[in-house]
């Protein structure tokens, strides 16, 4: 069967449309993340309208705009247009300021408006990402006429799975399910069926904090509400499924002692991926500073004791390893809500307990090997530094994720990389000070 890539180079319609005939749009939508633009927005002018509103939705906003860039200004309006209020303010929010004046422009007054309120609420707010068509049912109301307002208004919103349930004055009381309004007599009240005590968020409430309690809750729909508790929105689970990945990878991103980015990988420029990680590099670079100084000031106790030098490698690298390990699991729990700043003595003492456990381990191994390479006494050296080492550094990876989060500072920024520099140099002092006093140097 003949590559796709090889279809597209030849500009070959028939083939490329009897290759896309009956593929889901995500798995077309990572195609053309894949391409060239010149190439993306061929194939993409070869799919129908319907169609091609569906792949384009599934897109990154980066790759929503190289392709818009590639298509007539009608064609983009046409496109636009359609599209998802929150998927388009998604799109434009990420957009140069002239782009999305001239898209924003171009559309109908009523999809401009519900654009430009989503676009006005805080960057990283669930107001940016909730969805505005939905569907309210009002709070005195029997079944029938419940389901009629559904059939009514049902076509426009973006589900109808979870209803809101209203008063007059547009307050929200709480939520009915399509399910029980289906399986209820037609004469029960609405009232008899809300649940009023379903979850709830303020628009300006923080978009990742709304998806992460999606899933603590087990919604399809999380109300979206402003600060009189009346109704603006919806925040549906496929929107709340794209948060967390995106504050996931940008969490590894940190971790890894990067700049989070955008795009596809395989088609981001060299220059860019260079950019997002030489800054943290550099720094990482200055803090390493740290242990040549160290290494300085023991230099006489490495010239008594040569053995010394070589278990260097082996201590900062077991160090830094199990910091980083603690940073990896603090950043997790304090992401998900399993971990507060309340919990800091617990955790450190939780962390203590098992890099001093990991530390013991690892030192009667040492012992053992040390011992028979550069005899007792150095071996006796190793074996306590790594008790000692293990112990602090799997405390300072779980403490440091936790002081970030008290001053501001995203928890996954001092995690891995830079806790793993922090314990390189104080795990030197550790094991000078140690051969000092077993050796009397």
């Amino acid at each position: 069967m003949e590559r796709w890539t090889d279809l597209v180079e030849r500009h070959d319609p028939a083939g490329v449309l009897d290759r896309l005939d009956g593929r889901p749009a995500h798995e077309i939508a990572d195609a053309l993340a894949r391409m060239e633009p010149v190439d993306a927005g061929w194939v993409f002018r070869l799919l129908g309208k319907d169609r091609a509103l569906d792949v384009f939705e599934e897109l990154d906003p980066v790759d929503q705009q190289e392709l818009l860039a590639g298509l007539r200004d009608d064609a983009v309006t046409a496109l636009v247009e359609d599209m998802d209020p929150d998927d388009r303010a998604r799109m434009l929010g990420e957009a140069p300021a002239k782009v999305a004046n001239r898209v924003l422009a171009g559309l109908s007054a009523g999809e401009r408006s519900m654009t430009a309120a989503l676009l006005g609420y805080p960057d990283g707010s669930v107001g940016r990402v909730m969805t505005p068509e939905t569907v309210a049912v009002p709070l005195h109301s029997s079944v029938t006429e419940a389901l009629a307002v559904v059939r009514r208004k049902g076509a426009q919103a973006e589900t109808v799975y979870t209803l809101a349930v209203t008063d007059a004055g547009r307050r929200v009381t709480g939520t009915v399910s399509l399910r029980d309004l289906v399986l209820a007599r037609p004469d029960v009240a609405v009232a008899d069926l809300v649940d009023d005590g379903a979850p709830r968020v303020r628009a300006t409430d923080a978009a990742e904090d709304a998806a992460r309690l999606m899933g603590e809750a087990n919604l399809l729909d999380l109300l979206v509400v402003d600060s009189e508790d009346r109704l603006l929105g919806l925040l549906t689970i496929d929107d709340a499924v794209e948060i967390l990945e995106r504050a996931d990878t940008e969490d590894v991103a940190r971790q890894s002692g990067a700049a989070p980015w955008s795009g596809h990988y395989m088609y981001v420029r060299v220059t860019k991926l260079a950019r997002t990680r030489a800054v943290w590099l550099a720094v990482l670079l200055l803090a390493a500073v740290l242990t040549v100084n160290v290494l300085q000031i023991f230099e006489d106790a490495l010239e008594q004791v040569t053995a010394l030098a070589l278990f260097i490698p082996l201590l900062v690298g077991t160090g830094g390893n199990a910091g980083a390990q603690s940073a990896s699991a603090a950043v997790r729990a304090i992401a998900v809500g399993e971990v507060r700043l309340a919990d800091l003595p617990a955790v450190v003492w939780r962390e203590l307990r098992v890099g001093l456990l990991l530390g013991t381990l690892l030192g009667a191994l040492g012992l053992a090997v040390a011992s028979l390479l550069v005899g007792v006494q150095v071996a006796v050296v190793v074996a306590v530094t790594l008790v000692a080492i293990c112990g602090w550094a799997a405390t300072v990876g779980a403490t440091m994720p936790l002081l970030a989060r008290r001053v501001g500072i995203d928890p996954a920024v001092v995690s891995a990389p830079l806790v793993t520099t922090l314990v390189d140099a104080t795990g030197l002092l550790i094991y000078f000070s140690v051969a000092r006093v077993v050796l009397g140097i």
